[in-house]
C-alpha cells in the first residue's frame, strides 16, 4: 500500500498522467462493499423476524411464570424459604427498538449512497475519467471495502455499530475525493464536462 500511495504522489508531483485502471479499481472495491452491505441487510432482517417469533412464542412461559408467583412459588416465596434467586437482567425494549431502528436505516441509507455511486462512476466518471485523467484514490475504496468486510464478522453489538459509522465516514471521503478532483482539473478543461457530475457528486453527499 505504501508504494502505492508514494506512486501516486509522484505522479501528482510531476504532472504525469494517473494510471487509467485507478477508476476501475476503484468501482470494484465499491461493488465488494456493496454486495457486502446488502447481505448484511439482508442478514439482519432475517435476525430480526427470527428474534420476533423467539418473543412471540415466550409468551406462553411469561404467563405461566406469573401463574406460579399467583400459587407462591414465585421469587418472593422462594427467598422466604432462603433459596437462592437468579432474576435475569432485560434490557429496555423501547431502546433496544429504536437502537435496531437507527441501524436499520443507516445501513439502508449507506447502501443507497454506495449503490448510486458505482452507477454514478460507471455511467459518467469512467468516460470522463478517459478524457480527462483526472485524480482517483484508490486507497479509500479499498479501506470502504475492508471495513464493511469486518462488519460481516461482527452482525451487531458495538463494533458493528462503529464499523457503520467508519464506512459512511470513509464513502463520504471518497465522494469529497471525486468532487476535489474535478474542480482541481486545469482552467483549459471546459467548465461544462465537469458541472453535472460534481452536481451528481453533491448530490450524494446530502442523501
Amino acid at each position: 500500500m505504501g508504494s502505492l500511495l508514494e506512486s501516486q504522489v509522484g505522479q501528482k508531483k510531476h504532472g504525469q498522467p494517473w494510471p487509467a485502471w485507478h477508476l476501475q479499481a476503484s468501482i470494484s472495491h465499491q461493488t465488494v462493499a456493496l454486495q457486502t452491505l446488502r447481505l448484511l441487510q439482508q442478514q439482519r432482517d432475517r435476525n430480526e423476524g427470527q428474534s420476533s417469533t423467539q418473543h412471540v412464542s415466550t409468551a406462553p412461559r411469561q404467563a405461566s411464570r406469573r401463574e406460579d408467583q399467583e400459587k407462591g412459588k414465585g421469587p418472593e416465596e422462594a427467598k422466604l424459604r432462603g433459596e437462592e434467586v437468579c432474576v435475569p437482567k432485560t434490557r429496555d425494549p423501547g431502546q433496544c427498538k429504536l437502537a435496531h431502528v437507527a441501524v436499520h436505516t443507516v445501513l439502508a441509507h449507506l447502501v443507497e449512497i454506495t449503490l448510486q455511486l458505482v452507477q454514478v462512476e460507471q455511467t459518467i466518471l469512467n468516460r470522463l475519467h478517459q478524457e480527462l485523467n483526472f485524480p482517483v484514490y484508490l486507497k479509500d475504496s479499498v479501506e470502504l471495502r475492508n471495513i464493511c468486510s469486518h462488519m460481516g464478522q461482527q452482525l451487531e453489538g458495538q463494533a458493528f455499530d462503529q464499523d457503520l459509522n467508519a464506512a459512511y465516514q470513509c464513502l463520504k471521503t471518497v465522494i469529497e475525493k471525486l468532487i476535489h478532483s474535478l474542480v482541481s482539473l486545469p482552467a483549459d478543461v471546459p467548465a461544462l464536462a465537469c458541472i453535472a457530475p460534481r452536481q451528481v457528486l453533491q448530490n450524494l453527499l446530502h442523501l
